[in-house]
């Protein structure tokens, strides 16, 4: 019986932008600022719709929500990419980058659900001004909040279980900055069918579905103005 030449991955090698050290420190200055001021428009924000109880509206409440998920997705990816920029170590374990991936496209995919359901409470809001109080209950904002929670990190779930059970064999190096779906499939020598029709779900599912409620949404305000 033929042996398979097959070496298990262990960790992966982030090429990151340039291998050029100035162009790095001066991209690690650039990115550090954006982040900074990312952390502190979005902390700020949360806290003036917390403090402010005129801003206790179903509105603020998904805008701040939406700054939360903003405030997380952020660091997911800043601290690593800070690092690869003044750190002659590019390695990112592969623990770590399966959290990476994880929590990136956990919180990508409840962002898609809660800005659908902010389209939502825009059409009720304009269809229904007299009623959108009673419309608009701080129960169904809750209930819409954690359901784009849970649908984002279920199909979240899904699609890391598939890609992390993939067989990493040979080459390692990610052309990248940050664990992302498309580098980590070129790296895998098993891609089956089975594979593509999970991507194709997770497809229609967080992105396509979501656009659709949107526009649906805003076609009715459109035509209730």
């Amino acid at each position: 019986m033929e042996e398979k030449n097959f070496t298990e991955v262990k960790e992966f090698i982030l090429l990151g932008f340039t291998a050029d050290a100035g162009v790095q420190q001066l991209l690690f200055c650039i990115f550090l600022i954006i982040y900074i001021f990312s952390l502190m428009g979005n902390m700020t924000l949360i806290s003036l719709i917390c403090a402010d109880s005129q801003l206790h509206t179903p509105m603020y409440f998904f805008i701040g929500n939406l700054s939360f998920l903003d405030l997380w997705y952020s660091s997911v990816y800043a601290p690593k990419i800070l690092m690869t920029c003044i750190s002659e170590d590019k390695s990112i374990s592969f623990a770590g980058c399966l959290a990476q991936f994880f929590f990136s496209a956990g919180l990508a995919y409840s962002e898609c659900y809660l800005l659908a359901a902010m389209a939502y409470d825009r059409y009720v809001a304009i269809s229904n001004p007299l009623l959108y109080s009673q419309a608009m209950s701080p129960r169904l904002c809750a209930s819409l909040v954690a359901a784009s929670y849970l649908g984002g990190f279920v199909n979240s779930t899904i699609i890391t279980s598939e890609t992390f059970t993939l067989s990493f064999c040979g080459d390692n190096v990610i052309d990248d900055f940050f664990c992302d779906l498309p580098p980590l499939v070129k790296l895998a020598c098993d891609v089956q069918e089975s594979y593509q029709a999970v991507l194709y779900f997770i497809l229609a599912s967080n992105v396509i579905t979501p656009t659709i409620l949107i526009l649906t949404s805003y076609l009715f305000i459109i035509a209730a103005i």
